[in-house]
């Protein structure tokens, strides 16, 4: 008899089995929600720039303005009050710094440079903007 509620499908047994299977089906899918909702990343990662003003004295300072181009910063040296001896000594030790390091320079104003590492981009609009008034000025005399 019971070969024959088996074979039909109403036997205890089988109900129970076929019941235990929904359940751990079910119960799967937690589980995987769980491994995925594990690790929880920040998509706001960016970190704060930093920008240094340094105004040397001495050569003497020169090795640490070029620490802070090496630390991924840039640096602005304003040279306006500096001896031309020693403007010319910095801007060098700091072109130099500043090429092995892939960044970028650029001339701010009078006596005054930027030095960007290489994952900051300098862009001079006001230059671009002059170079395009120099080729009409050409066009319109």
């Amino acid at each position: 008899m019971d070969k024959m509620m088996g074979f039909m499908g109403l036997d205890e047994e089988g109900y129970e089995d076929e019941k235990l299977e929904q359940d751990t089906a079910l119960e799967e899918p937690k589980e995987l929600g769980r491994r995925k909702g594990g690790t929880v990343v920040s998509l706001h990662t960016q970190r704060q720039v930093q920008v240094v003003l340094a105004e040397p004295s001495s050569y003497d300072e020169v090795q640490n303005i070029a620490d802070n181009l090496k630390n991924r910063r840039s640096v602005i040296v304003n040279l306006e009050k500096t001896d031309p001896e020693l403007s010319r000594r910095v801007i060098d030790f700091m072109s130099g710094t500043t090429y092995a390091l892939n960044g970028n320079m650029q001339k701010v104003g009078q006596g005054i440079f930027l030095f960007a590492p290489n994952n900051v981009d300098i862009t001079n609009e006001l230059k671009e903007q002059a170079k395009e008034k120099s080729i009409f000025s050409i066009f319109n005399s």
